[in-house]
């Protein structure tokens, strides 16, 4: 079935066979197309069939398909009815970004920049079996998965402010490290402080366009050419290990309810059962991990930085945004407040003002959202509005989202070309592997520009301002 426009940048598509709620797109007419060649939209309508969904489920422009739920998927369940899907937080539990500005402009950052990628690349392990200088105990890594940042704190490896200036200050409650497997812990275990492979990213970039002054001073952005650092990871083996562990308990423990699925990627469990109360303790600790690995590689960054620009150089969080997780919130819908169980799966969390959950500083503008792009294109900063809130149960883009296959791109394009193109733009590359640059060359992604745009005419998220890149690390 073809989406109706409802509004510019709104389609949508109403309840038909067993959709309990309609399903809401957000997208370009250009962008349809893609939308209707993958699976997406059919996922999308899946979605909408689930048991306690609230409302509406709901599409991103960046929406591609992934595992059951698409990737720029969002859906809100009822705490009473509903269910919790590992399909619709994804493998990479709590893959995310966090934006750190410094008092570098670009033209001092530009004279050092292959010094200080080169130091970062030293100090950070990338790719794919890229193993961490730390050596946790089995109490420590408890902790960890417990508290989060907290941890991070205790130990030296964070400031106070870097709690104040994260989603859930860095650290779930909900987490019990009880509920992680084995499996995951060994997988874990080696990997905090480290970036990963695939899409994952250390990149330093520059302020090229403002477009809210105020916001983006309140944000620690202060002018043009003011040199950032973006990291981009999540909880790694980790993760991954703890979606497949309950994907397969669920799949073997509630027989019944995969048999009466249209697709079996949508196995869930209903939220009033141990295994869902297992599972969301579970996703919540994989969580916390993503928030300290991400600190442990700002904690990498900050020596880095004060090693090649001088003892006088700051590093402050802006902000760090989870991509992949589910969370207990409450949202007015139809007029009401409800409690929820938001799945945000490829999407961000884009509170408006007034919200508790935002940090004070924040709390009268909306929250920082941080929507980064594809190497060698732009990233984007905005803040949460009041229409994200009504629409999107707070929700917005997470970022470009691919339109061509890992394989794909490997046929059509190779990784020291790419590294060529980037360096015609005063973008220097250092990565670990130049197949993985291959795979995640700008071409295999939408255009980050387009959906940005999307998100801003359609109040989900308004612009801030636009981030360039001048050096990229991938593993």
């Amino acid at each position: 079935m073809k989406p109706r426009k409802e509004a510019e940048g709104i389609y949508c598509i109403d309840k038909e066979g067993r959709m309990r709620v309609p399903l809401k797109v957000f997208a370009s007419q250009e962008m349809l197309p893609a939308l209707e060649e993958d699976r997406c939209l059919e996922q999308g309508m899946n979605v909408a069939t689930l048991p306690g969904i609230r409302k509406q489920a709901i599409m991103m422009p960046d929406a591609h398909q992934g595992y059951g739920f698409p990737i720029g998927g969002v859906a809100a369940f009822n705490e009473e009815e509903g269910c919790i899907s590992p399909g619709g937080i994804g493998y990479d539990i709590n893959c995310g970004v966090r934006l750190i500005t410094t008092n570098l402009d670009r033209p001092k950052t530009r004279e050092k920049i292959e010094e200080i990628l080169s130091l970062l690349f030293h100090c950070i392990p990338v790719g794919l079996g890229s193993k961490s200088k730390l050596k946790l105990s089995n109490s420590e890594l408890d902790e960890v998965l417990n508290t989060g940042m907290e941890w991070a704190l205790k130990n030296g490896y964070a400031k106070p402010s870097d709690l104040d200036h994260c989603e859930e200050r860095g650290s779930m409650t909900t987490a019990d490290a009880a509920k992680v497997s084995d499996r995951a812990k060994e997988r874990g275990r080696p990997q905090l402080g480290t970036l990963g492979a695939g899409n994952h990213f250390i990149e330093i970039q520059y302020v090229d366009e403002i477009y809210d002054e105020k916001v983006a001073s309140v944000f620690g952005i202060s002018s043009l050419n003011q040199a950032v650092l973006m990291i981009h990871s999540g909880s790694r083996g980790l993760g991954h290990q703890v979606c497949s562990d309950y994907i397969r308990k669920m799949e073997k423990g509630l027989r019944e309810i995969l048999a009466t699925l249209k697709d079996r990627e949508l196995i869930y469990a209903p939220l009033n059962t141990p295994l869902a109360k297992d599972y969301f303790a579970a996703m919540s600790a994989a969580a916390n991990f993503g928030w300290c690995n991400r600190q442990m590689m700002t904690y990498e960054a900050r020596k880095a930085f004060g090693e090649v620009f001088g003892p006088d150089v700051q590093l402050k969080l802006i902000y760090d945004v989870a991509h992949n997780i589910a969370k207990r919130e409450e949202h007015e819908i139809d007029g009401k407040k409800e409690k929820v169980y938001v799945h945000r799966k490829g999407a961000t969390r884009a509170f408006g003002p007034g919200r508790e959950e935002i940090p004070e500083i924040f709390r009268q503008i909306g929250q920082p959202i941080i929507i980064p792009g594809s190497m060698g294109t732009a990233s984007y900063l905005l803040v949460g509005t009041n229409k994200a809130m009504s629409e999107t149960f707070g929700s917005t883009p997470h970022g470009a989202g691919r339109i061509m296959s890992r394989h794909k791109a490997l046929k059509r394009f190779r990784g020291d070309q790419v590294k060529e193109e980037l360096l015609k733009k005063d973008i220097h590359l250092t990565a670990g592997s130049l197949k993985g640059v291959a795979e995640e060359a700008p071409g295999v992604y939408k255009d980050i520009d387009q959906v940005v745009e999307v998100a801003h005419k359609t109040g989900i998220g308004s612009l801030v301002a636009r981030l360039k890149p001048m050096g990229v690390i991938k593993g």
